[in-house]
């Protein structure tokens, strides 16, 4: 009776592969869910759905404090440069200045050395160079009397020159042509009136062997009247 009152509806109607098609697919579903509420109990699980992505919150503030940092470092790595290169600097420096000092104070080493040398010269040439005397009666006596005086033989200027004008007036060339010396046929000359043999005997080395020679007649005659008399100082006539 119902079959003539209901009519069929072809739409809503399932055939018997359509019906096992469903049956599976509520399977499948009812399996995913019961594999997804198995607690973990050490062994993996996977689910059909994915971790929601998590929202990233960005901000300025580190970044700020990032760049804060790494000029931070350069300043410090700055600072370490500059305090190399001041050290390098002073170093140079202190080096230039005790090269100037060595090389000063080698300066005024070598200018006293030259210095003292200088000075050693002149003493030598002062010592070298003989004295000069003049070319007359005072000069010959004291030129005579220094010769003497490293010879050791005595005589005062005074008894020098005192006999020197008794005997010649002081003429280095005086000749005596009348006494008994010229009638021996040896004549006393010079200043101090001296024969030849005695000039000769009494003849102090360094002085010349001229007999007419001031100086040599002078110092020859001294030393043959300090051996006769003592000293020429002695002497007050002829001799």
């Amino acid at each position: 009776m119902l079959k003539n009152i209901l009519p069929r509806d072809r739409s809503r109607s399932l055939n018997r592969t359509q019906k096992a098609a469903i049956a599976g697919v509520g399977a499948l579903g009812a399996a995913a869910v019961a594999l997804t509420a198995v607690p973990a109990s050490g062994q993996t699980t996977t689910t059909s759905e994915a971790a929601p992505t998590a929202k990233v919150a960005y901000s300025t503030k580190q970044i700020q404090d990032v760049h804060a940092g790494v000029t931070g470092q350069l300043a410090g790595a700055s600072q370490k440069v500059a305090a190399i290169e001041a050290k390098k600097e002073a170093a140079a420096k202190k080096a230039t200045a005790e090269k100037k000092a060595a090389a000063k104070k080698a300066a005024a080493k070598r200018e006293a050395k030259e210095t003292t040398s200088r000075s050693a010269q002149r003493t030598e040439v002062k010592k070298a160079a003989p004295k000069s005397y003049p070319n007359n009666l005072d000069g010959w006596i004291r030129e005579a009397r220094a010769i003497m005086k490293k010879h050791g033989i005595p005589g005062s200027y005074e008894g020098i020159h005192r006999n020197i004008m008794r005997e010649s007036s002081g003429n280095p060339k005086a000749i005596n042509d009348w006494d008994i010396n010229a009638i021996n046929g040896i004549p006393s000359k010079g200043l101090l009136q001296v024969i030849p043999p005695t000039f000769a005997a009494y003849h102090v080395p360094g002085t010349s062997k001229n007999i007419y020679d001031p100086v040599a007649n002078i110092v020859a005659a001294c030393n043959y009247a300090a051996d006769k008399y003592g000293t020429m100082d002695n002497v007050d006539s002829a001799y």
